[in-house]
Formats: structure tokens, C-alpha cells, sequence
């Protein structure tokens, strides 16, 4: 079996694999053996249509997606022994070679004619935590003690192997980019609908709080700056020195995250009322007039 995310210049959607996963959930419940092929850009290593040999097969089913191509015409020729069946699949011309190169096509949409997406069946995946990630890049101000590319690598490298929904935010507001959050409110919406926030910014961490969402911040800068200030203020644990920042430490820290000790210290933090200080700025005003 392969589809769209077999070919090495094509591409993997979620849609694509949970229809893939319908099929396997199928053929597993006929008992019917097979081998799925995959884009050694997406899964290196692991059998691809180039290095599927074709005697060894009886069938070629193909997955969803459009069939429309060159990549398709070429597995029709290299699995030309094959009975080539297209599931799920929208046919935009009847009389291409890419279409006409099955045995049967049971499509999604052809002609006018629609059923429903094999995504919509297949088997539901275990929930997984959503983690929004806020990070910085910039902060020329502290020169030398700059570790921001160095914390951002290590950061972004781990949320990469992470089995977790990522989410990234951004603090800067803007009116006029729809990918932004043009109010404070648009962006505490989304903050307070995640399981944890992983930060390198002072404000990932303060807002993430405040929503009553667990953080998980690092201080990009050397010897701590106002992310480890702010950490000390709320008596917020899960702050992570930049010299010290590894993956085994940011686990240790999504963990505990992710537990009820975070989440009710958390809720604590943001239902506290601590003096700021704004409370002395009238007394600074008359101070200096």
C-alpha cells in the first residue's frame, strides 16, 4: 500500500495517513498481509516504492489523494505485474493515464458522484498533550550572555521528538497579519485552551500562568535574566538555567507539567493578588511633582 505520502516529492497529511489507517484497520480484519511503502523524505529508512520489489506483491493498493500525475504514471509502470486498485481517492480526469492505469478506482468524488473520506472511519488515536511554544530569537541587549540560538536549538529539537500537539505562539500583536493575535484577549483564548506552555520569553511565562496553565520556561540568558526574575516571583519551579538546558532536564520538567501538582500550583498562581509596581506609581507621580 502507498499514496501521496510514499512518493519522494509528494507529502504526508494527517488526512492521508488516517485514511491509511482505515484501510490497515480493513485488511488486519480479513487477515490480509501487507506492506505499507513510505516517503524516504517523511520516514527514511523504511520501505518506499523505489525499494519495493514488485515481484514479491500480488496487489498495489493506492490511498487517497488526487489522481493526477507523473509519480503516479510511474508506479503503474514499475508495478505493472501488480492488480492496481486506487481507494479513497478524487478522479479530476476520467481518461488520464493516471487513472486509467487501475484495475478499479473506488473514489471519494469522481463525476459528480461523492462518498464519504476513509479519514472520517479510521481508528481514533490516543490524545496526546496540546503545548503551545512561545520562544524568542532576539534580545540584542544582552550581548555576550546572549544563549538564545544555542536554547532555541535544544528547545525546538526536543518539541520535535516530543509526542505532543505543538502549537506556536506569538506575543507581538498585529491588526493587520491574521496569524496573530491582534488583542491580548485573542492570545490569553488560546493559552488557557493548552495542557503547557513552553517558553524562552518572559511573557510566555506570565501569561501562561496567568491563564492556570503549567509552564515549562528557559532562561535563555547566562547567569539568569527576567525569565528567572519572574520564575522567583511566583515561585514557579519548572525554570530551566540556559547553561543547563538538555533534553533529559526538559522532559523531567514536561512530566511534571503535565501532573495535578503543576496544573492546581498553576491555578494558585493565577488567582494570586501580589503587590506590583503599579501599586506605588501614585505615590512615585506626587513624589516627582
Amino acid at each position: 500500500m502507498t499514496g501521496w505520502f510514499g512518493f519522494l516529492h509528494g507529502e504526508a497529511t494527517a488526512g492521508d495517513v488516517l485514511a491509511l489507517e482505515r484501510v490497515r484497520q480493513v485488511l488486519d480484519g480479513a487477515g490480509l498481509p501487507y506492506d505499507v511503502a513510505w516517503s524516504p523524505g517523511f520516514r527514511p529508512g523504511e520501505l518506499s516504492p523505489g525499494s519495493a520489489d514488485p515481484a514479491a506483491y500480488s496487489h498495489l493498493v493506492f490511498v487517497c489523494g488526487p489522481l493526477h500525475g507523473w509519480q503516479i504514471e510511474q508506479l503503474h509502470r514499475r508495478f505493472a505485474g501488480c492488480v492496481r486498485v486506487a481507494v479513497g481517492v478524487s478522479v479530476i480526469d476520467p481518461s488520464s493515464a493516471a487513472v486509467r492505469g487501475f484495475h478499479r478506482v473506488l473514489a471519494r468524488d469522481s463525476g459528480g458522484v461523492a462518498a464519504p473520506d476513509l479519514a472520517a472511519r479510521a481508528p481514533a488515536a490516543s490524545p496526546v498533550p496540546v503545548v503551545g511554544v512561545v520562544l524568542t530569537h532576539g534580545q540584542q541587549e544582552y550581548g555576550g550572555r546572549r544563549l538564545h540560538e544555542a536554547v532555541g536549538a535544544t528547545v525546538t529539537d526536543w518539541l520535535g521528538g516530543t509526542d505532543c500537539a505543538r502549537v506556536e505562539l506569538e506575543t507581538r500583536l498585529d491588526t493587520r497579519d491574521w496569524r496573530l493575535a491582534a488583542t491580548p484577549g485573542q492570545l490569553e483564548s488560546l493559552l488557557r485552551r493548552l495542557d503547557v506552555v513552553v517558553t524562552t520569553r518572559l511573557h510566555g511565562l506570565v501569561l501562561g500562568l496567568r491563564a492556570g496553565v503549567p509552564v515549562l520556561a528557559v532562561d535563555p540568558v547566562a547567569g539568569g535574566a527576567k525569565v528567572s526574575a519572574q520564575g522567583r516571583v511566583w515561585g514557579w519551579p519548572a525554570v530551566v538555567p540556559g547553561e543547563h538546558v538538555s533534553e533529559d532536564a526538559l522532559e523531567r520538567w514536561l512530566h511534571w507539567c503535565l501532573g495535578a501538582e503543576a496544573r492546581a500550583a498553576a491555578s494558585a498562581v493565577a488567582a494570586a493578588t501580589p503587590r506590583d509596581p503599579a501599586d506605588t506609581l501614585l505615590a512615585a507621580l506626587h513624589h516627582g511633582s
